[in-house]
């Protein structure tokens, strides 16, 4: 690395105590300054998070120099030198032998009066490479203070081993995440990358523009890259299914088995009439994906535990016995299932002497409560995303216009190399588990594709979960949180990648946040926080995650498998034009009201008679941007 005529100069102290990985090094006596130049070029000795190599025979040991001055004299020699403040600790990380690259662990430990020289820039460079050296890295900045050197992340570490996105609100967290999917998305080099990325507040559509699909409930019909949200309850488990559906059932677990015997009635009356490849009556169940009619499920049991008869007309089991209101035109009111509408039924007529009698269907099924519920989701057009899933919402005998074939190559087979679901609109009673049931249904469909061209062991996925500490706790017994469980521990073996992207690692689930192998970690000012980072790297590095309340915005401290060496890397930002609409709001520009070009702020003079109807419509309709109807 650092040729030999120059090795005097890059000198900075000596070995004195080896405890592990840590070691505790003496400066030099004619380093009288905090400055030093190797090849005309300066560098700082002693700096909190800097690199020092401790050549050892053919091997050099790298560390990262954790603690100066007083505080670094080891236990053992406090009594020595308690007046002394020419001390480092440092933690070694790895080695690199004279003829290979960088590695990390070490194989030996060096020993007392051992040379220890600061790292140059050759040196770094040759650690951490440079683009085109190897196909599997990627560039995602340059390392801070040395712009000539690129970050790279070996991009098959990054992906099948899962990683950490971390960083008070405000660190660049977003920026940071738009800027790594722009070098991993790229068309040129990756046109078979494969990216879904959980947005829960419409951030990353504006990032991303035409190398992405997005998925949202209200989609921009001017955009040719927005499409409708689209998720068919009958492609859920059914556990699933009846979580989002009936919502809580009787503890008795009557209706429960009930509505999964009618539910898998239902699916094997559809493979009778339209047959699907994989599957037949004899192997259906209640967690196979195929197509049934919820509403007309809803409407038979509605009328089951609701319904009235006439027993003179006859059996209970007849329809035609049923007693019906009538409408102003004199028409039975049976109501409508595919618009969820009720059946009005006539009210229990049993007094003695009365020729008509009106009873009450027999053996209900204590469903009244959790029938109104799904009756009321099914006509409310929040939810028809889930239960009116367009092409996929099945007739009454359970016919789609598409099948899942269909929908799973719109999110992972599209031309675009990423999918955004953007769950802004989604009703946030039911956001973790939609996110829960979009997890499910990708790692099951991979699980099974595992020996396929298009299963992720040929094509790897990264899930990319924004604002992750909502949905992952370690409280949370929600769907979302039991699924990125198995997906952290298992998706590996499948081609199956997390990208975990919070601003509160404190609240992760320390079960998820420990089995992500690389960290990018921003601005952390919170204690908590940070101990809760640090806890889970495999090196010992205190010393430089102490460094998080200090970065600069857009600045992160990268750790872990995908990179050779721990580093302080700028991550390089996508064009302004292509950030996340997650930037603070202008309260005051610098620049005087007649120069400035922004559109708003507290010192701009606005229009007092503005008309707030845009403002109310947008609101109305659950979508920023303004339809083409609205605009007409």
């Amino acid at each position: 690395m650092t040729p030999p005529d120059s090795t005097l100069a890059t000198v900075i102290g000596t070995v004195q105590d080896v405890s592990g990985t840590t070691v505790s090094v003496t400066l030099g006596s004619g380093q009288h300054s905090g400055l030093t130049f190797v090849r005309g070029q300066g560098y700082r000795i002693g700096q909190i998070g800097s690199f020092v190599k401790i050549p050892v025979g053919y091997t050099e040991l790298f560390g990262i120099v954790s603690q100066v001055g007083a505080s670094a004299v080891p236990a053992s020699k406090v009594s020595e030198h308690a007046e002394s403040h020419r001390w480092m600790t440092v933690q070694l990380i790895g080695e690199g032998h004279k003829s290979e690259s960088f590695q990390r662990g070490i194989s030996q430990y060096p020993t007392i009066d051992d040379e220890v020289h600061l790292v140059s820039e050759s040196d770094l460079q040759a650690i951490y490479g440079r683009v085109g050296a190897l196909n599997n890295y990627v560039k995602v900045g340059h390392i801070t203070g040395s712009e000539s050197i690129d970050a790279l992340v070996d991009i098959n570490k990054l992906v099948t081993r899962h990683s950490a996105i971390v960083g008070t609100t405000g660190s660049g967290k977003s920026t940071t995440v738009a800027g790594i999917l722009s070098a991993l998305s790229d068309p040129d080099r990756f046109p078979s990358a494969r990216i879904v990325v959980l947005d829960l507040h419409g951030e990353y559509a504006k990032a991303l523009g035409a190398r992405a699909n997005i998925f949202r409930i209200n989609p921009n019909a001017k955009a040719a890259n927005e499409l409708p949200l689209r998720i068919p309850y009958w492609a859920l488990n059914f556990d699933e299914m009846l979580r989002l559906t009936f919502g809580s059932l009787p503890a008795d677990g009557k209706a429960r088995n009930i509505i999964l015997e009618r539910v898998i009635a239902a699916k094997a009356a559809f493979l009778r009439t339209y047959p699907v490849a994989g599957i037949d009556e004899a192997s259906v169940g209640g967690d196979s994906p195929v197509p049934f009619s919820l509403n007309k499920l809803w409407h038979d049991l509605y009328c089951a535990e609701f319904g009235t008869y006439n027993p003179a007309i006859g059996n209970p089991t007849d329809p035609s016995s049923w007693t019906y209101e009538k409408d102003g035109a004199g028409e039975a009111m049976v109501g409508d299932a595919m618009k969820g509408v009720a059946p009005r039924f006539r009210r229990v007529k049993d007094v003695k002497g009365d020729e008509e009698k009106i009873r009450y269907l027999p053996d209900p099924l204590n469903l009244a409560s959790a029938l109104e519920n799904l009756g009321s989701k099914l006509r409310v057009s929040r939810f028809d995303f889930l239960l009116k899933a367009g092409d996929w919402h099945p007739a009454l005998d359970g016919r789609v216009e598409k099948d899942l074939p269909e929908l799973i190559k719109q999110w992972i087979g599209s031309a675009r190399s990423t999918s955004i679901i953007d769950l802004s609109g989604v009703p946030s009673s039911m956001t973790n588990d939609i996110i829960g049931v979009v997890l499910r249904v990708l790692y099951d469909a991979l699980f099974w594709a595992r020996n396929l061209s298009e299963g992720g062991r040929e094509r790897p996925l990264l899930i990319v979960m924004e604002e992750a500490h909502n949905y992952l706790n370690s409280a949370s017994d929600g769907l979302a949180a039991s699924i990125v469980r198995r997906v952290v521990k298992e998706g590996r073996k499948y081609g199956i990648g997390a990208m975990i992207v919070s601003q509160r690692p404190a609240e992760i689930d320390p079960t998820i946040l420990s089995q992500c192998g690389t960290f990018f970690a921003l601005r952390l000012s919170n204690a908590t926080d940070r101990s809760h980072v640090t806890s889970t790297l495999s090196d010992n590095l205190e010393g430089l995650t102490n460094m998080l309340p200090i970065l600069r915005t857009g600045e992160a401290i990268v750790l872990g498998e995908a990179v050779s060496m721990p580093m302080r890397a700028s991550i390089q930002a996508p064009p302004k034009d292509r950030r996340p609409d997650s930037q603070d709001p202008l309260v005051c520009d610098v620049q005087m009201p007649e120069d400035s070009q922004s559109p708003g702020g507290w010192n701009i003079r606005l229009n007092a008679d503005a008309s707030y109807d845009d403002f109310v419509r947008v609101w109305r309709q659950q979508n920023p941007s303004l339809t083409n109807s609205d605009e007409a």
